[in-house]
């Protein structure tokens, strides 16, 4: 258990830090607590405009994610089955809306 949470940790990050890389986006903030210790592999994103554009275009490039409403998206790279490559590219398909 301890290396997937170990890897949990590592996918988490990764993604929070690909969307955070070079500032704030107009779109979108992570509104997840950073502390890895005050979260699980989850991160909610809040979308600023269209969010449910947003969560359609996300599905439509086969990205398993959930919408809550008003303008939440609930990302899990999951350490069982998620690569540092899907995280990648979940980012770049977000961060192309920006």
């Amino acid at each position: 258990m301890d290396v997937l949470r170990q890897k949990s940790i590592k996918l988490t990050n990764y993604l929070q830090f690909l969307l955070e890389d070079g500032g704030a986006s107009k779109l979108f903030n992570v509104i997840t607590p950073r502390e890895a210790g005050e979260r699980g592999c989850q991160l909610s994103i809040q979308a600023q405009e269209h969010p449910k554009e947003l969560f359609a275009k996300l599905e439509a490039a086969g990205v398993k994610c959930d919408f809550r409403e008003p303008n939440v998206i609930r990302a899990a790279p999951t350490p069982l089955y998620n690569t540092f490559h899907e995280v990648w590219r979940f980012a770049n398909i977000l961060r192309r809306s920006d």
